[in-house]
């Protein structure tokens, strides 16, 4: 398949600009692979499609307040630093994007208060920089003192304090996303509290998600987009469980493209999957097919991503795309901030 396969257009009413609140009360579109029916249900009906012994993975990274916005020395002018990720936490070494990128240069110093700086120390692409700041301690107190939170650039709007709880899972744990992983944004504590209750094991993987996350694939060739590397783990726990569950002929419950990428990853031989940490870089599109993966939740995605190359790669594409159709025509809410599916 090529890159141009996945090319759909979506209206911009359509594109979520603010969460549905309370979060299980979004709609939810199932998408059933057998026989090919697609209906309209909310999220908090998810539980009817779990059953004991089923394992729901979900990732627990959390997103951190990675907009930072600060003064270069002497002119003054305002500059945006965004963190994508630490390099040293010894140096308080940081990759950052500037903008505007033109008035950075190796040397120059970004005051963020009067006594808090980075200093650019490399250049990585156009608007990448390697930068240190003069702080050593704990770091993240001021990220969440001064940083904003990183919406997604389709979301056109100003960010609010609401967006700090609201792009953000109810069960994040471990900081390092820059973009959260959305699919799970729609359980909220009371619905998991009912799916433990059922008997279905909550288990956590973590996928620190990027920013190319939402970068469009420009090659025409799949076989040549190089996806960015990520930081995840995977706990010896849910490893543990997930292959009882395998041997058990349990269902895998997957939340979201980054749990779907984290348990492809890692497989071995079968279906089970192996514990640790590390990074990847897997990208999954058809003909691929997921291994260990039996249900998939995800929310709606844009096209030509990485993310809708994975969907089409659990389900039949010609499927997806009557879903999608479906979906926009019922008016479902798109992207990030959106409405959910639920491939079974």
């Amino acid at each position: 398949m090529k890159s141009t396969d996945f090319k759909f257009s979506i209206p911009k009413t359509l594109i979520a600009q603010h969460p549905k609140i309370p979060r299980d009360e979004c709609k939810m579109l199932v998408v059933n692979r057998k026989t090919k029916e697609i209906e309209s249900k909310k999220f908090k009906d998810i539980i009817d499609y779990m059953n004991e012994g089923d394992c729901l993975v979900l990732n627990d990274s959390k997103v951190f307040a990675a907009r930072l916005f600060g003064t270069k020395e002497k002119t003054n002018a305002k500059i945006e630093v965004f963190l994508l990720r630490q390099l040293s936490q010894e140096e308080n070494i940081w990759d950052v994007l500037v903008d505007p990128a033109r008035k950075v240069r190796i040397g120059n110093r970004i005051f963020l208060t009067k006594n808090l700086y980075c200093e650019v120390i490399d250049n990585t692409t156009s608007r990448g920089r390697i930068v240190r700041f003069n702080y050593r301690g704990d770091f993240q107190k001021y990220i969440e003192k001064l940083g904003k939170t990183p919406l997604p650039p389709y979301i056109k709007r100003d960010v609010t304090d609401s967006d700090r709880d609201n792009y953000q899972t109810v069960f994040a744990e471990n900081i390092g996303s820059v973009a959260a992983p959305t699919a799970g944004l729609h359980f909220s504590k009371e619905l998991l509290r009912k799916v433990e209750k059922k008997g279905v094991n909550i288990l956590p993987v973590t996928l620190h998600i990027g920013l190319g996350t939402f970068r469009q694939v420009e090659v025409e060739d799949l076989t040549k987009h190089r996806m960015d590397s990520e930081y995840f783990e995977i706990p010896d726990y849910t490893a543990e469980e997930v292959n009882r569950a395998v041997e058990n002929k349990k269902k895998i419950i997957a939340c979201g493209t980054s749990v779907a990428r984290v348990l492809e990853a890692n497989t071995t031989a079968g279906r089970f999957i192996r514990s640790g940490k590390g990074w990847t870089d897997k990208f999954i599109y058809p003909p691929q097919t997921l291994k260990v993966v039996d249900k998939f939740i995800t929310n709606f995605h844009q096209p030509q991503s990485t993310m809708i190359m994975l969907v089409c790669a659990f389900a039949d594409k010609d499927l997806v795309m009557k879903a999608y159709k479906k979906a926009a025509k019922e008016k479902y809410r798109f992207y990030s901030y959106g409405d959910a599916m639920f491939i079974i």
